[in-house]
């Protein structure tokens, strides 16, 4: 039987007043690939940072791959941990060069120094860059890719400790119609794969999930409007419920399309 990855429960977040997440219930197992959807604001991003280790709960527990937060080491858990967001993009030195940022994912830095890595590393490093179609970017500066290659960098990156957990926020956000499409090519390859990662992905769109999602959980202003299996939480009723006016949504050849009924 597959083992809990991850076990959020009553979990809330508040800053300033605000209540980003509110009494959050969320268990994953390690053969699901969970993907959340929810308008912007909805705390996508929030309880992807919860789940990563990153943020700590206002109240309520959490428990990462057997570890309690609050009570583990965090700087132990999250190499455990393979995280793709704008956030670690944006702290990327402009000098940095492709190989190095995803080799220096072994010691979850960001921004090479003096650290050795082995010729394992580096094979590891561009095989997954090979898999993700930009081994030929390996010596080209981050700063100079386009948002495409930055977001497949950013997957190999968040690949290269072979993490237990992979969390991506928003992988296809800024890409044309060409680069979200291979990335969701490429996205599906991993999610059917038995050997890869337990994984969770955020995005607004149903367009961009992969085929090979198993559950989905929808958000709203910070709650829960449905969780389970994604046949059973990507309807009509739920989804509509989500955004906040009335969508039909279907489902061909393993990909989701959604659009807004007129009234």
């Amino acid at each position: 039987m597959a083992g809990e990855v991850l076990k959020l429960k009553g979990v809330e977040i508040r800053r300033e007043g605000s209540t980003l997440l509110r009494n959050i219930d969320w268990t994953v197992q390690e053969d699901e690939r969970w993907v959340i959807i929810g308008p912007n604001g909805a705390g996508k991003t929030t309880l992807l940072q919860v789940a990563g280790a990153m943020l700590f709960p206002t109240s309520g527990s959490v428990e990462i791959l057997g570890e309690r937060l609050g009570q583990a080491d965090v700087f132990e858990l999250r190499p455990r941990i393979g995280l793709s967001s704008s956030a670690v993009a944006d702290k990327v030195p402009a000098d940095e060069k492709v190989i190095d940022l995803v080799l220096t994912a072994s010691y979850a830095i960001i921004g090479r120094w003096k650290e050795e890595y082995d010729s394992t590393d580096v094979t590891r490093a561009v095989e997954l860059l090979d898999a993700l179609g930009c081994a030929h970017l390996i010596r080209r500066r981050f700063s100079t890719l386009s948002e495409g290659e930055r977001k497949r960098v950013s997957i190999a990156r968040a690949l290269m400790p072979d993490p237990e957990l992979l969390l991506l926020d928003e992988p296809a956000a800024g890409l044309d119609l060409g680069g979200r499409e291979d990335l969701v090519a490429r996205l599906t390859s991993l999610a059917v794969d038995r050997l890869a990662p337990t994984m969770a992905l955020v995005t607004h769109h149903v367009e961009e999930v992969p085929e090979g999602f198993t559950h989905a959980m929808l958000l709203r202003r910070g709650s829960v409007v449905a969780t389970g299996k994604v046949d059973e939480v990507f309807t009509d009723q739920h989804l509509s419920k989500c955004f906040g006016l009335p969508l039909q949504v279907e489902r061909q050849e393993g990909r989701w399309h959604a659009r807004a009924i007129a009234t």
